[in-house]
């Protein structure tokens, strides 16, 4: 079952799925808190259901050849930054439909605004280059450069995420002058840079002494879009795993989560 309501209901949705043995994909990002994300993980194993989390950019060939060089062929070494840069110019400057902005700027129903809404994309690609592990520390910073439009919510994000031997940046705006998801991994020994799903950057070893264009190779098929994944894991054809899957997603939520506390405190935030 494909749902796509407002984050705060994605719990409900969960429950509802569970209870029918039902496999579900949601729109990022998976739950507004951590209490939500531990009740979407408790209804999943009571009942049995893979629960997908929809990213457009886990259907990006480029970030696909990212993990090809950097955790498959291991051409840079130790992964030691990753900088994420995401957002546009703002929900309403875009004109996303009216009951989309309402939700995106309640921060019950959203969590938060830019920080949770283009955050989540950067905390994903991390938590799965870093494998699935929790980061040390979390320090972050928002603002509301436009109150008279987002009156509730921040629309600029800036979150730090501190493993033991790398560092990440998410930056995540509605302030951007264009639309941008862009994602930028560096190594011990290469760097890869991602500017949307084709285009892709890399500075690798060896006898290479400047960057080059690289043309990311296909996906396999049950991976290219959100609709042949959903229906290949209803098939029994695979598992959740990565990107979309849960374990990644409630990491996801939990670096949000501290995000946010690290926003109204003004201080940085240990994860235990």
């Amino acid at each position: 079952m494909a749902t796509f309501t407002n984050t705060f209901d994605h719990a409900m949705v969960v429950e509802a799925c569970a209870l029918r043995h039902i496999p579900v994909m949601m729109e990022k990002p998976l739950a507004v808190d951590m209490k939500q994300a531990h009740a979407i993980q408790q209804a999943a194993a009571r009942g049995g259901i893979a629960v997908i989390v929809n990213y457009e950019t886990t259907w990006y060939r480029s970030h696909g050849e990212i993990w090809k060089l950097m955790k498959e062929q291991k051409v840079g070494g130790e992964i030691r930054k990753m900088v994420a840069m995401d957002g546009h110019q703002g929900p309403k400057e875009i004109h996303v439909q009216p009951e989309f902005l309402a939700w995106l700027t309640d921060p019950v129903k959203n969590g938060a605004g830019a920080l949770f809404d283009f955050g989540c994309y950067g905390a994903n690609l991390m938590t799965w280059l870093m494998d699935n592990q929790r980061p040390l520390k979390v320090t972050a910073l928002a603002q509301t450069n436009k109150p008279e439009i987002y009156a509730h919510v921040d629309d600029e994000a800036t979150i730090l995420v501190e493993y033991p031997k790398a560092q990440g940046i998410i930056q995540a705006s509605w302030n951007w002058p264009f639309a941008r998801k862009d994602f930028e991994v560096y190594g011990e020994r290469a760097y890869a840079i991602a500017t949307g799903g084709n285009g892709l950057k890399v500075h690798l070893p060896g006898d290479r002494t400047v960057e080059e264009a690289r043309t990311p190779a296909e996906l396999p098929p049950d991976e290219r879009d959100s609709i042949s994944y959903l229906t290949a894991v209803a098939r029994g054809k695979i598992k959740p795993t990565g990107l979309s899957s849960l374990e990644n997603n409630v990491i996801v939520i939990e670096i949000l989560d501290a995000a946010r506390e690290s926003v109204r405190t003004g201080k940085t935030v240990a994860l235990r």
